[in-house]
């Protein structure tokens, strides 16, 4: 263990800027409110919002039309950017219903 010795105003000083530090961290945190998991979706109520399955929801991940963020291997989406692309599903779902069908 190795014992450092410094004077008691450089201490003073580190521990008062310490200080502002955590209060403009805490009023900051304060500021943007409340922004824990409760307002992220996960997988199954993307798609469910979607109505589509987990693979299409790769797809939409896998080539950068839906935002998403991972955390401790589960994979989270914010509401609004799962409402933005509600028109592109439905457009794409449209366009797949006319190549299915023939003439």
């Amino acid at each position: 263990m190795k014992v450092i010795t410094i004077e008691k105003k450089t201490f003073d000083e580190m521990s008062e800027k310490f200080e502002r530090f955590v209060n403009r961290v805490e009023e900051i945190c304060q500021r943007c409110g409340d922004k824990g998991m409760g307002e992220w979706l996960d997988n199954q109520d993307v798609c469910r919002m979607l109505n589509i399955s987990p693979r299409t929801l790769q797809t939409l991940r896998d080539n950068g039309t839906l935002a998403y963020s991972r955390i401790n291997y589960k994979i989270y989406y914010k509401p609004q950017d799962v409402r933005r692309i509600l028109p592109v599903v439905e457009e794409r779902r449209k366009e797949a219903g006319f190549k299915n069908r023939t003439i």
